[in-house]
């Protein structure tokens, strides 16, 4: 059994991908959590899929491509906000308009710019965290680092807006601000795991873990803990099986968060749905033996 958990440990790629996935476990519960409470999911899913837009100009132009995923990224949800608030077109058709619009202008970018074809679209999809280099992981770990902070920072704040913005905004505070810091967290936390589990699972490694915590936990603080373990041991898990299994390590890492997601779900001490039937059936029992020593009494 032992020798299970050492002999992957002993391989250059598989410690740099497991240090990763710990590290973008917890960023990800972290910044998911907020998402969870906010409902900013499907903003996440589509911003995924138009930082594609910007990879092939950042390839062109000679800067990394994180950093034009990054423009892109955070243009897509500027262009969301501007649509939402200035025309009757809803959040969800707005989000849709623009997650195929700029997915569309990425795939005709890289056909039609010189040079460009030579993005591999394959890994921006799906990712390839065997692939990582040390270089990836301590920048990671180093805007993990920083995102940590600022949250510990301005929670209370954050905690404010997040439950009540109407309540923030009357109270003078810059709910706008919060509003762009929160989507330029998302996507920058969708950036970095771009080389883990790529565009196409990337919301999925957001949302599984802090919707876990959510089912588990009452507290903001607390979802930001369960969360961040549910995280880290999902990318731990999912790599070991996917190096065993022989399967696609960010497909692998995604179907162990959905597992835990699926426990909580059934096993949730306030909010299983097994254990909610379990309630049922003791109370219902309860009942029949309260009718029961009626009738007795009665005869």
């Amino acid at each position: 059994m032992l020798d299970l958990i050492i002999e992957p440990l002993s391989l250059a790629f598989m410690q740099r991908a497991l240090m990763l996935g710990i590290v973008l476990g917890v960023l990800c519960a972290i910044v998911g959590s907020y998402m969870i409470v906010q409902k900013m999911g499907m903003l996440a899913h589509a911003i995924s899929h138009s930082v594609m837009a910007g990879l092939p100009i950042a390839y062109v132009i000679g800067v990394a491509l994180s950093l034009g995923a990054l423009v892109s990224g955070v243009l897509s949800a500027l262009v969301l906000y501007l649509i939402e608030s200035r025309s009757r077109v809803k959040t969800d058709t707005a989000m849709a308009l623009i997650l195929t619009s700029f997915v569309a202008l990425g795939v005709t970018l890289v056909s039609v710019i010189p040079g460009a074809n030579r993005i591999d679209l394959v890994h921006i999809l799906f990712g390839n965290i065997l692939g990582v280099t040390m270089p990836e992981v301590w920048w990671s770990l180093a805007i993990a680092v920083v995102g940590i902070i600022l949250v510990r920072l301005f929670y209370k704040e954050l905690l404010f807006y997040t439950f009540d913005p109407k309540g923030a905004q009357a109270s003078g505070m810059p709910v706008h601000w919060y509003n762009a810091s929160l989507i330029v967290a998302m996507t920058v936390t969708i950036v970095v795991c771009l080389p883990t589990v790529g565009a196409l699972l990337v919301v999925a490694l957001l949302v599984a873990p802090a919707a876990t915590a959510y089912l588990l936990v009452k507290e903001l603080h607390q979802m930001m803990w369960v969360g961040s373990v549910t995280g880290a041991l999902s990318s731990v898990i999912g790599m070991y099986l996917s190096f065993y299994l022989d399967a696609p390590s960010g497909a692998t890492i995604v179907l162990v968060a959905f597992c835990f997601f699926c426990l909580a779900f059934l096993f949730s001490p306030s909010e299983g749905l097994l254990v909610s039937l379990w309630r049922q059936c003791k109370r219902s029992k309860l009942v029949d033996a309260d009718e029961s020593l009626k009738i007795s009494g009665e005869i």
